[in-house]
C-alpha cells in the first residue's frame, strides 16, 4: 500500500509530476465540453463561456484568499485540542501566494494540483445549472467555493488537516486517503451541483403537471463523447500526479495507477452499455458517457489502492448504479440535473472513497474513509447550501422566464453558438 507523502522529492520525480500536471487540465476541458453537449443548443455558447468564467473567477480568488487556508506550504495550521489530540482545521500560509518560490518542491506541486482541482470542482455544478443559471451568479458561486469551502476541505484531506491525521491520532489506517480528489473535487462538486439544482428548480416544461417528465436530450452527442476521451487523458494525469504528491507513490507505481484508471472507466462504460441496451433495446449514448465518467470519478479515490480486478469491480458498480440513480432522481424526486453531476460526481465519488477503504489493507482505513464521507454530507453540503441560498438573495441565480424561453445565448450574449442554423425554441412553454 502507498503511504502518505514524505517531505522531499527527487529532481526526476519533480519533473515527472510537473509534466503530469501540465496534462491534468484536460480533465476540466473534457467536462466542460461534455456539459455543453448535454445542454440545449440555444445555450451552448453561454455554457462554454461560463465554463471559462467560473474557472477564471475561482483561480483568482483562490490565489488571493483560498490558498492561504488550503496551505500545502508550511506544514503548520490553525489547531485546537480535543481529547489531547490536535485538530488542524485551517492552513496558515501567506496571503496572495507571497514567497511562493521559497516553498518546497512538493508544496509547489501540491498548490498547482489544487489550482487545477479547483477548476474541475467549479465546472461540475455549472453543468447542472445548464439552460437557466446566470453567468454572474455562476461566477459568484465559484468565488464562494474557492474562498470558503474548497480550501478548508482540501486542507483537511491534503494539507495535513484533521482528516489526514486520523491515522496517527486515532489509528484509523493511514488517515483519510483521497489522492485523486474523489472527495475534494468530485463529491464536493457534486454536492455543490445538488445545492444549485435545489435553488434553481427544474427547467420550465421539464416536469409538467400531468404526465411523465419531459425528455430534454443533450443537443450534441459528438461533444459529449469527445469530451469523455479528452477527460480520460486528464484523469490519467490527475490520478498519477496525485499519488506522487499526496501518497509518495514511486514512478514505478504509476503504470498500475494509470491502468486501474482506464480499467475502472472501461468497466463502467461496458456495464452502462449493456444495462441500457437490455432496458431500452438500444444503448443510450448520453448515459454511456455518464457511465464512463463515473468510472473515472470512482478511480480518483482508489486507483492507487486497488488491484486491476478491484478497479474493474468498482467500475462495474459505478456503471450500473449511476444511470439508475440518474433515472431515480429525475422520475421519483423530480430533480432536473442536465449533466447528471449529482449522480456521476457525488454518488460515484462517494462509492470510490468507500471502495478505497474496503480494498486498503490497513486496519481502520474504511472507518477513516467513512468519516470523510460523513464530513462531506453532514457538514460541507449544509454549508454550501446555506452560502448559495444567501448568495441567491443578493445575485439571483435563475434567469427570467423570457430569457429561458429564447435561450441563454441570446439572452446573455446577444448571439447564438450556431448562427447559420435554426435553433429550436419553446415558444409555447409554460
Amino acid at each position: 500500500m502507498i503511504v502518505p507523502a514524505a517531505q522531499s522529492l527527487a529532481p526526476s520525480e519533480f519533473d515527472l509530476a510537473l509534466a503530469l500536471l501540465f496534462l491534468a487540465p484536460l480533465a476540466p476541458a473534457g467536462v466542460a465540453l461534455l456539459n455543453t453537449g448535454l445542454g440545449r443548443s440555444r445555450s451552448a455558447a453561454q455554457s462554454l463561456l461560463g465554463s471559462l468564467l467560473v474557472v477564471v473567477t475561482a483561480v483568482l480568488i483562490f490565489a488571493l484568499i483560498g490558498a492561504t487556508f488550503a496551505d500545502s506550504w508550511t506544514g503548520a495550521g490553525h489547531s485546537f485540542q480535543i481529547a489531547a489530540k490536535p485538530w488542524n482545521w485551517a492552513g496558515t500560509g501567506p496571503w496572495f501566494l507571497n514567497d511562493f518560490d521559497t516553498a518546497s518542491a512538493r508544496a509547489q506541486l501540491g498548490t498547482l494540483f489544487e489550482f487545477i482541482a479547483l477548476a474541475l470542482t467549479v465546472l461540475i455544478p455549472w453543468g447542472s445549472g445548464a439552460d437557466r443559471w446566470r453567468l454572474t451568479a455562476g461566477a459568484a458561486s465559484a468565488a464562494i467555493l474557492a474562498a470558503l469551502v474548497f480550501p478548508f476541505f482540501v486542507h483537511w484531506a491534503w494539507g495535513g488537516g484533521w482528516l489526514a491525521q486520523l491515522g496517527p491520532n486515532f489509528s484509523l489506517g493511514a488517515g483519510f486517503l483521497d489522492a485523486g480528489g474523489a472527495g475534494s473535487i468530485q463529491v464536493l462538486g457534486g454536492l455543490s451541483a445538488l445545492a444549485v439544482v435545489w435553488i434553481l428548480g427544474p427547467r420550465r416544461g421539464k416536469f409538467p403537471k400531468e404526465g411523465l417528465a419531459t425528455a430534454m436530450p443533450g443537443h450534441n452527442v459528438v461533444y459529449i463523447l469527445f469530451g469523455c476521451l479528452i477527460a480520460l487523458v486528464g484523469w490519467l494525469a490527475f490520478n498519477s500526479a496525485g499519488a506522487m504528491i499526496w501518497l509518495d507513490a514511486a514512478p514505478t507505481q504509476l503504470p498500475r495507477i494509470a491502468i486501474n484508471t482506464l480499467l475502472s472507466a472501461a468497466a463502467a462504460l461496458a456495464a452502462t452499455f449493456v444495462m441500457t441496451r437490455v432496458r431500452f433495446g438500444k444503448p443510450d449514448a448520453s448515459l454511456c458517457a455518464n457511465g464512463w465518467l463515473s468510472g473515472l470519478v470512482t478511480s480518483s479515490a482508489c486507483a492507487s489502492l486497488v488491484s486491476p480486478i478491484g478497479a474493474i469491480f468498482t467500475g462495474i458498480v459505478a456503471g450500473v448504479g449511476v444511470p439508475l440513480l440518474i433515472e431515480f432522481l429525475e422520475l421519483a424526486v423530480s430533480i432536473d440535473d442536465p449533466s447528471g453531476a449529482i449522480s456521476v460526481h457525488a454518488a460515484a465519488g462517494i462509492w470510490g472513497i468507500v471502495a478505497a477503504g474496503i480494498f486498503a489493507p490497513r486496519e481502520g482505513q474504511l472507518l477513516a474513509q467513512l468519516l470523510g464521507v460523513a464530513t462531506l454530507l453532514g457538514l460541507i453540503l449544509p454549508v454550501i447550501y446555506l452560502l448559495f441560498a444567501l448568495l441567491n438573495r443578493v445575485i439571483p441565480f435563475r434567469v427570467d422566464p423570457d430569457g429561458e424561453r429564447i435561450g441563454m445565448d441570446l439572452h446573455e450574449l446577444g448571439g447564438g453558438a450556431y448562427p447559420e442554423f435554426v435553433v429550436h425554441r419553446d415558444d409555447s412553454f409554460r
